[in-house]
């Protein structure tokens, strides 16, 4: 984990989520459910987020995806 990350977030550490997690931005609280996808990005319903490509980021505010919450 990189420092200066909240506790829960994902932080770019694919060791903490599975396929099914879903994530919440830190900004604005859009969730990613890769259930759904993400129509914005063209990402297919489900894909995972570990799955994401790099250059992916929030589609609501354009936060980063190392950013993001980790939903229990």
């Amino acid at each position: 984990m990189k420092d200066g990350f909240f506790s829960g977030s994902y932080g770019g550490d694919n060791s903490k989520i599975q396929d099914g997690t879903k994530l919440e931005c830190k900004i604005c609280w859009h969730v990613y459910d890769p259930i759904e996808g993400d129509d914005y990005w063209q990402i297919q319903p489900g894909t995972p987020f570990s799955q994401l490509p790099d250059h992916w980021r929030c589609p609501r505010c354009d936060g980063n995806k190392d950013d993001f919450m980790v939903i229990e």
